[in-house]
């Protein structure tokens, strides 16, 4: 594997950017880089909303423009850095695209898949495993999901009343 000059928190600052560009779009604020041989090769943040896409996750773009960077599917010697644990389909693109490294910002206790919930990156019925960080710049990866959802909220009840 790879090894990085830069530490975690480095690359994951560039996921929280993308988090940070999803929140200005109204979607739920969540940013992934994928790196490999110390470059972002894919990019992406949450399109739900806009796209009408129930797949455009942050992570599902990412890896599909870092496969189109590198013209593989294969992306067996990256890491992605996601803001917050992922799902259990952006596990699955994950592990499908041989990914060997997730690090994740915020714990999803509902729905993260890479620990929280469940760990599909550490089954052994699963022909591919990948090693996982979590808690990378947690309280700042938390603290934005925190915002957009109290504005949620807040928006919600300035429309009832």
């Amino acid at each position: 594997m790879n090894i990085l000059p830069y530490n975690d928190a480095y690359w994951m600052e560039f996921a929280f950017k993308e988090a940070e560009r999803a929140f200005d779009k109204g979607e739920i604020p969540v940013g992934a880089v994928i790196i490999r041989k110390n470059s972002i090769i894919g990019k992406g943040h949450n399109m739900r909303e806009n796209l009408n896409d129930p797949t455009a996750h942050a992570e599902i773009i990412a890896i599909t423009s870092a496969a189109a960077t590198i013209e593989s599917w294969r992306l067996d010697d990256c890491t992605i850095y996601v803001s917050l644990e992922p799902c259990p389909m952006c596990t699955g693109a994950i592990i499908n695209a041989r990914i060997p490294r997730v690090v994740f910002g915020a714990y999803d206790e509902k729905a993260g898949m890479c620990g929280s919930v469940d760990n599909l990156c550490d089954m052994n019925l699963l022909n591919h495993r990948a090693v996982v960080k979590g808690g990378v710049m947690e309280e700042k990866c938390q603290s934005i999901m925190n915002a957009f959802f109290k504005k949620v909220r807040e928006s919600k009840s300035s429309i009832d009343n």
